[in-house]
């Protein structure tokens, strides 16, 4: 086998294993029965350096192993985790992988979140009454007031986040010799990087209290 599959199926799996942690032990109730978790932080990490079909690959690995361990809403949960992680990771992995620079991957986190937002709101409205066992009407009523300000709350914190682990991840893993150097000599403006840094801090932090108001706990 090519020895640089390898490696990257290597990389593949260990962040799959690394989401599937984040997301066990970083789960937070937001309003009603919908959570946030990071695991989409590190699916769409493997898809930024890796590309779209390794996201979906994470995204399925992931999901497939929370409905045998920790979820209890069976084959619908993994298929709207699945539907909620791809559409965010790949939306932001194939803007990337055209063109691998600081501001097609803002575009492409923003993209993604947007998207995943509207994919959300759809989906919820179609199969949330099934696993849930509510009227549609019920739902419909939640769309606007909770699962349109969640799935924000969440693409935003995700984009943020993913913002502020990419740069130390690639080089934790060309260290580690699962990323080949890179082969681009372009480099970004040290401003510019550390303005983006500075921001995703900032969004981090907002969205951060956010949740904390949520729970009450300020």
């Amino acid at each position: 086998m090519n020895t640089q599959r390898t490696k990257k199926l290597a990389a593949v799996a260990m962040l799959s294993a690394v989401a599937y942690i984040v997301m066990v032990v970083g789960r937070i109730p937001v309003v009603l029965f919908l959570k946030y978790d990071p695991k989409d932080v590190v699916i769409t990490l493997c898809g930024l350096i890796y590309g779209p079909l390794a996201a979906v690959a994470s995204s399925l690995t992931v999901s497939v192993v929370e409905m045998f361990t920790v979820s209890d809403t069976g084959p619908i949960g993994l298929v709207m985790n699945v539907l909620s992680s791809c559409t965010f990771a790949c939306t932001a992995a194939w803007i990337y992988r055209r063109k691998r620079t600081l501001s097609s991957a803002v575009v492409g986190l923003a993209a993604g979140g947007v998207a995943m937002t509207a994919a959300m709101m759809l989906w919820n409205a179609l199969i949330t009454p099934f696993y849930m066992g509510i009227p549609r009407g019920a739902v419909l009523e939640l769309l606007i007031p909770a699962f349109l300000p969640f799935n924000l709350l969440k693409g935003g914190l995700n984009a943020a986040i993913t913002m502020l682990l990419y740069k130390p991840l690639v080089s934790a893993l060309r260290r580690s010799g699962l990323l080949p150097p890179s082969a681009s000599s372009a480099k970004t403006d040290g401003r510019v990087r550390y303005g983006v840094a500075a921001a995703s801090l900032l969004v981090v932090a907002a969205f951060a209290l956010m949740l904390f108001a949520a729970q009450g706990v300020l």
